[in-house]
């Protein structure tokens, strides 16, 4: 009978530990920040938005660069762009890049 009770305790605890332990990876939603680009090395992004943050990311192996620009060396400084991140990244990973087209200046 102990044995019974000693598996069904096991089994309960690992029901009950196992959703907690992948909910932390399943809640690691991506999150946005978008500004202009004020540093930029081979594995290391800096951004300035217009509230005055100023976020650093890291560049990954995955690290995938699309919109006016394809690559992570085509980045430059000045350029705007939206930066895919997750809040459990420690440091800041840019899983996603996307750079925006340069503002076209109205001709009057």
């Amino acid at each position: 009978m102990r044995k019974i009770s000693g598996r069904t305790a096991v089994g309960v605890l690992f029901a009950v530990a196992l959703p907690l332990i992948l909910s932390n990876e399943a809640s690691a939603e991506y999150r946005e920040f978008s500004g202009k680009v004020t540093e930029i090395s081979s594995d290391e992004l800096v951004i300035d938005n217009r509230q005055g943050d100023r976020v650093s990311f890291r560049r990954s192996g995955a690290t995938a660069v699309t919109g006016a620009k394809k690559s992570w060396q085509a980045i430059e400084q000045g350029d705007s762009v939206s930066v895919s991140w997750k809040m459990v990244d420690k440091p800041r990973i840019a899983h996603k890049v996307v750079v925006k087209a340069p503002k076209q200046k109205s001709r009057e």
